[in-house]
């Protein structure tokens, strides 16, 4: 009986594949996508403790008035643009726009720098009007 899986194609990898800005963005596409899930749990226990009491609603606050939690709420500001973004650009090629290369790989890496800048815009406001 003759070995038929030595006579097949590997399936392609990280090893053979290059590492481009399209790619790269898929990838952390899906890495905001679950860092959201988890944020959005952050969200609902804020608000379960604004409506547990006052008590509730202060250890919360303290928690993401922390540096730890500062830090938490500032990557999960980023998820969300970034993954707004990336939605943004999933929905034009969901209507036949943007395949060309060099323009799919000024839009992967515009739209880091877009979500970069607009955290930090956010953020900026915020402090101003707090």
């Amino acid at each position: 009986m003759a070995n038929v899986t030595n006579n097949r194609p590997l399936s392609p990898h990280l090893q053979i594949y290059k590492f481009v800005p399209t790619m790269a963005m898929s990838i952390v596409h899906r890495i905001t996508g679950g860092a959201l899930y988890f944020g959005t749990v952050l969200v609902a226990a804020w608000l379960i403790a604004a409506a547990s009491g006052e008590q509730a609603f202060n250890t919360v606050n303290w928690f993401f008035g922390s540096f730890i939690g500062k830090l938490i709420l500032f990557g999960y500001t980023w998820a969300i643009l970034h993954h707004t973004i990336g939605g943004l650009r999933h929905l034009m090629w969901d209507l036949g726009y943007g395949f060309e290369k060099e323009f799919s790989t000024k839009l992967a890496k515009a739209s880091l720098v877009a979500s970069i800048v607009l955290t930090l815009l956010v953020w900026a406001v915020v402090l101003i009007v707090r």
